[in-house]
């Protein structure tokens, strides 16, 4: 598919990391599978990715954490 942010690349299935913040919380999630464009890295997730995402998110945030670094697992 065309990138739809730069319109000159077109995207590759790839691994990116992804950064949610709320408030003072930061979660970052490692080798994240999605679409990533091969001229400018924007990239795509996949609803189900999306939701996988906050969902592990909302669960580090209930148990307090400030900074959390998660490595995605499908």
């Amino acid at each position: 598919m065309r990138c739809s942010l730069c319109h000159n690349g077109e995207t590759r299935p790839g691994w990116v990391t992804v950064v949610l913040q709320q408030g003072e919380a930061t979660v970052i999630c490692k080798n994240v599978p999605g679409d990533v464009c091969e001229n400018c890295g924007e990239y795509y997730l996949a609803e189900t990715v999306i939701q996988q995402l906050f969902k592990r998110a909302e669960s580090a945030l209930e148990n307090g954490a400030e900074v959390e670094i998660l490595r995605f697992a499908a």
